[in-house]
Order: structure tokens, then C-alpha cells, then sequence
């Protein structure tokens, strides 16, 4: 992939940019069309139903497992190269904020992720909830959060100060991790006929998958021919969020990936709920869940960042390099939603459907 005449053109911060700004359309497109939700996915697997939402989430992952561990096969990027796995890792992070995440997501009724997307489409409480989560981020990252962030990273961390691969820490051949993909993607099909999951939702769960890819490799090639340094990442809420908020509020801003993926996914995802005539403005039905929602968004702030990433950041993104703390959080955070909804939804006074 030769993008030297594209970085000579408009430089390397805009064309990090623009690599992020192609990565969320692409994103908030399939993510609108395909109905992707980890939160959906935990509540129905919480309440013994193996439905839609699970399906769709499992073809996301596998998809992006294969898209992502191909694409290392073929030299297209190196998950050694990732900034989740070339730096320290938090095994105490993981679990402590994937279950505060987890529990914030059922809460808010959507990821950060997915709170995105419906903010795109209308959904007035998605877009306060959204603003909610990333102020929170930001104060976990350089505010008064950030001190209490880090004692509880620092209780259990990773040793040789990087992450754990754990395809490495199993000593698996290269290709196992394409492998998994492949036989979890058919894992995903047969739960997807049993719904009755038409083929365009389909294709667009695994288009949350390549959207994931995309980024990785991107990010990967700009590196390689970057004069300075260029961090390779791809598809995450908690740090963008916070990133994207402080760009409109500083007085000198600086271009970077991030600040192309949150505006990308608002873009994709507004034109594919608008033509699709599913664009509408909606609000809070009542003040209790204003109030969760508010305090959801606050944990998966705080959670997500102490995690070191949202549901799709370590969840989807980690996850596809097999990041050893991603892989640790993501399963915290089905833990934590599932038990979130037994105790909250099912059990409170006012059941919510999955």
C-alpha cells in the first residue's frame, strides 16, 4: 500500500485523520445497518436466549478475528506493532473496569459504541449519555480521575512492560487465530439461520469486523512511512471520545486518528439510518431512566478507560490481536452486564426487554 504521494499531499496528521475518518464511516454504516450491540448481545445470553443480537455480535467478532489475523498473515500490519500490546498492560484494569463497563452499558442501554450510533440516528438520549461518558473519560485520562485510575492499574500489571500475546503465551502457530475466526464465524451462521437473519444484516455485522481491520492496517502503513511517531490502533470509543471533545475545546488542536474515527462514525451511521428512513428524534421516557442512563454512561467513562478500552476497543479491536487484558475485560464485561441485568432489569421493578 503506497500512501507516500497521499502523506506529501496533505501531510501526516490529516492523513491519520482521514484514516480515521474512512474507519468510522465504515463502522457506523455496518454497526446502523446491523444492529451490533454487546449490551443486546449480554442480555439475551443472560436471560438463555441464543437470538439476533448474539449472533450479530459473534459474526462482528469472528469476522474481525479473521479480517485482522489475515491481514498479519499476509504482512499487512503486526499486532506486535499495536500500542494495546507494545505497552504495559493492566490485568487489574481489566477486570475492575470491564465489569464497570459492563454494568454501565446495561445501565445506559448501549456501549459507547452503540450509544454513538443512535446518537447519529436522533436519539436524544444517546447524545447526552454520550457527552456524560466522554467527559468522564477525559477525567480518568488527565483529570481528577485520572489518580484513582491509576493506583487501580497499577494493582496487577503485565511484567516485561509490554501486554501479553496470547497466542504467543500458548505458543499457537500463526494461523490459529485466523482459524478461531473462521470456525467462530460458522458458530455465528448456524445461530444466525436458526433466527432467520437476513443476508444484508449479515454483511453488515462482518462490516463491523472489516471496519476493525481497516483501522489496524491503516494505522499499520502510516507508520511504517511516518516521519514521526504514529500510534497504530483501531476502532475505539472510551480514548477518542475524550480526544475528540478536548480537539473542539483546545485553542491549538491537533489532527490525529482519533479525531477522524468519532466524527466518521457519526457521519456513517447518520446517512445510513437517513436513507434508510430510520432517522428519528427520541428522548427519555421518564426521570429513572434519564438517571440510569446518566449514571451508566458516568461508569463506562471511568470503567472504559480504566480497562484500557470500551466494548469495541478491547472487546473487538484488542481482542482481534489477542491482547491478553482485552481478552480479560471483554469477559468482564459480559460478566458484569449480565449480572447488571438478573439483578437490575429482570428482577427490578420495571423488567426492560432485551
Amino acid at each position: 500500500m503506497d500512501i507516500i504521494p497521499l502523506i506529501e499531499w496533505l501531510g501526516e496528521s490529516p492523513t491519520a485523520a482521514l484514516f480515521g475518518l474512512i474507519t468510522g464511516i465504515t463502522f457506523g454504516v455496518a454497526a446502523q445497518r446491523s444492529r451490533f450491540c454487546l449490551r443486546a448481545a449480554t442480555v439475551e445470553f443472560a436471560r438463555r436466549q441464543m437470538g439476533a443480537s448474539v449472533a450479530v455480535w459473534l459474526l462482528t467478532f469472528s469476522t474481525a478475528l479473521a479480517w485482522v489475523q489475515g491481514a498479519a498473515l499476509l504482512d499487512f500490519m503486526r499486532p506486535a506493532d499495536a500500542r494495546m500490546m507494545a505497552v504495559t498492560g493492566s490485568w487489574s484494569g481489566a477486570i475492575i473496569g470491564g465489569l464497570m463497563f459492563g454494568v454501565g452499558m446495561v445501565l445506559a442501554r448501549g456501549c459507547s459504541g452503540r450509544l454513538l450510533v443512535l446518537a447519529s440516528t436522533g436519539n436524544l438520549r444517546s447524545i447526552t449519555s454520550g457527552l456524560i461518558f466522554a467527559v468522564v473519560a477525559q477525567m480518568s485520562l488527565h483529570g481528577w480521575l485520572a489518580p484513582l485510575r491509576d493506583r487501580l492499574a497499577m494493582l496487577w500489571t503485565t511484567k516485561g512492560g509490554t501486554n501479553v500475546n496470547l497466542l504467543d503465551a500458548f505458543r499457537l502457530p500463526e494461523w490459529s487465530g485466523f482459524a478461531l475466526g473462521l470456525v467462530l464465524a460458522i458458530l455465528a451462521l448456524v445461530i444466525s439461520r436458526k433466527n432467520r437473519i437476513g443476508a444484508p444484516r449479515l454483511i453488515f455485522a462482518s462490516g463491523v469486523g472489516f471496519a476493525v481491520a481497516l483501522g489496524w492496517v491503516l494505522t499499520f502503513n502510516l507508520s511504517q512511512v511516518a516521519f514521526d511517531p504514529v500510534t497504530v490502533t483501531s476502532a475505539t470509543f472510551t480514548g477518542p471520545s475524550a480526544n475528540t471533545l478536548m480537539f473542539f475545546l483546545e485553542s491549538n488542536p491537533v489532527l490525529e486518528f482519533d479525531v477522524g474515527l468519532v466524527p466518521g462514525v457519526v457521519i456513517g451511521a447518520f446517512f445510513a439510518s437517513y436513507f434508510a428512513g430510520e432517522f428519528k428524534w427520541q428522548g427519555f421516557e421518564n426521570e429513572a431512566n434519564m438517571r440510569r442512563a446518566f449514571i451508566g454512561a458516568a461508569l463506562m467513562g471511568f470503567g472504559g478507560m480504566l480497562a484500557g478500552g470500551c466494548a469495541i476497543g478491547a472487546g473487538v479491536s484488542g481482542g482481534s490481536i489477542f491482547v491478553g487484558t482485552a481478552w480479560l475485560a471483554l469477559f468482564a464485561m459480559w460478566i458484569g452486564a449480565m449480572a447488571t441485568d438478573l439483578l437490575v432489569d429482570q428482577r427490578g421493578p420495571a423488567a426492560l426487554p432485551a
